[in-house]
């Protein structure tokens, strides 16, 4: 922000850009607050057409000199750019694998060359390409101190496999049930986070081996319980959920591996009493679902927010005193 505002005292006009659309809405509060309403730009993909219309006119009008947004907002029509900040430059969302595809890390870099202005990428855990090549630029600042003398977090590893072998045959170890109920006792909240959605990751039959895979992507369809469907998770196909092997006939239908629907399933049998809400990209599909979601976690006394990499990008929770990440290695 001390940036940017140098900037406009010259004349000039920024861009930001945030890996998750989730991410803009206390972007833009924090901005609104330090620089006024009618100096912000808001661009991304769930603001409807006549919304991402009338904030591309400001833009390119001149009356927008900050233009906050996801990855698509590298293409807003600013006037007199001075500067483009990147937050979280790692994240793989800034690369577009959808027509038409780019990088809008490369399209910065660009940018920046092209007009000389500066380029600022932000991260606590930089990509690997870019931290070797500005290494080599000399051009990387490292901030030794943590925001408000704020302490790191202790980290705990549970290797599940342990907890399978004295009988818990849940997603939740021991020690998370512990802080869990210790959690919700002490009023305070919790976030669990799975990047994966839906029921099950897939399906299939025991007694033939079938499983049922997308016509066009030949990947594993995933189960949402909800629906009772099975849904590619990279081109949007789906289909009814089955009883029957289409192959053999068999029943012997079993479901594997686990999604955010499954763990909140887990989460309600193991906690009756506490609030539990998702927040993934099945949840979030009607506008302002995300402000809505994020909201209801912060206000309403929700003491547990389970969910895909959305939740786990720069919220801030004064609340929050728990976070579980679920991986593989």
């Amino acid at each position: 922000m001390q940036l940017i505002g140098k900037v406009l005292e010259k004349g000039k006009t920024a861009i930001v850009l945030v890996p998750e659309i989730s991410l803009t809405p206390q972007m833009v509060d924090r901005f609104i607050a330090r620089f006024g309403e009618e100096k912000i730009a808001l661009l991304h993909s769930k603001l409807s057409v006549g919304e991402r219309y009338d904030e591309w006119k400001r833009a390119n009008k001149g009356e927008a000199k900050i233009v906050i947004g996801a990855r698509s907002a590298i293409f807003a029509p600013v006037k007199d750019i001075g500067i483009i900040i990147i937050d979280e430059e790692h994240d793989s969302s800034y690369k577009s694998d959808m027509t038409p595809k780019y990088n809008a890390k490369e399209l910065a870099r660009y940018m920046a060359k092209e007009k000389n202005i500066p380029l600022v990428l932000g991260s606590a855990t930089p990509d690997i390409g870019t931290y070797n090549r500005l290494e080599k630029e000399n051009a990387i600042l490292i901030l030794k101190e943590r925001a408000n003398n704020s302490i790191l977090p202790e980290v705990e590893v549970i290797d599940m496999k342990q907890e399978l072998a004295i009988g818990n045959k849940t997603m939740i170890s021991d020690r998370l049930k512990e802080m869990i109920e210790n959690n919700i006792k002490n009023k305070n909240q919790t976030i669990l986070f799975l990047n994966r959605r839906g029921y099950s990751t897939f399906v299939m039959c025991r007694d033939c081996g079938y499983t049922a895979t997308c016509n066009k992507c030949n990947v594993a369809l995933t189960y949402h319980r909800r629906q009772d469907k099975l849904k590619c998770h990279y081109c949007g196909y789906e289909r009814k959920n089955f009883i029957e092997c289409p192959e053999c006939g068999s029943k012997n239908i079993r479901y594997f591996g686990t999604g955010t629907q499954k763990l909140e399933e887990q989460i309600n049998k193991m906690f009756p009493e506490a609030k539990t809400i998702i927040m993934d990209t099945d949840t979030v599909t009607k506008k302002n679902s995300y402000d809505v979601i994020l909201n209801k976690f912060k206000n309403e006394n929700i003491d547990i927010l389970i969910g895909t990499q959305m939740v786990v990008k720069g919220h801030h929770f004064p609340k929050v005193t728990l976070v579980r990440s679920y991986s593989s290695r």
